[in-house]
């Protein structure tokens, strides 16, 4: 297991990504996986940034770890800000145009889609969520 922690902000990114692609880089996933997972960290990541803690500055963490059998990406975000659970939110319909849409919502429904598993919990003081992406080479 590997963690980052870092300021929540959407300059953090870059620095975010670049660890989690270190990390597994030695699994050999997917380039589709590996963008899956880039969209994931842009999305989960950004909203931390933007609501977590207001207008105050505020640390995330980031922590990655695999498993074995099958080979699965574990890529945990926690921070102290705002408790919020966004698989709560409705998922948009997509079956709408764009412009009949609700604003917002539709990010986190790609995560959804996209990954194997995504779980959240407010635990201590921390809002945990975790994403969960297997091995598709």
């Amino acid at each position: 297991m590997k963690e980052l922690t870092i300021k929540a902000q959407i300059d953090s990114i870059p620095v975010i990504t670049e660890f989690v692609e270190e990390q597994l880089e030695p699994l050999n996933f997917s380039q589709k996986a590996m963008i899956q997972l880039s969209v994931a960290i842009d999305e989960i990541f950004s909203n931390i940034a933007k609501f977590a803690y207001g207008s105050k500055e505020g640390m995330a963490t980031v922590r990655v770890e695999t498993e074995a059998d099958p080979t699965t990406a574990v890529i945990t975000f926690i921070d102290s800000g705002t408790p919020f659970d966004p698989l709560q939110k409705a998922d948009p319909d997509v079956t709408l145009d764009a412009e009949e849409r609700e604003i917002g919502g539709l990010g986190i429904f790609l995560v959804k889609k996209s990954m194997d598993e995504i779980t959240y919990e407010y635990k201590d003081g921390h809002n945990i969520l975790r994403i969960r992406k297997k091995h598709a080479g």
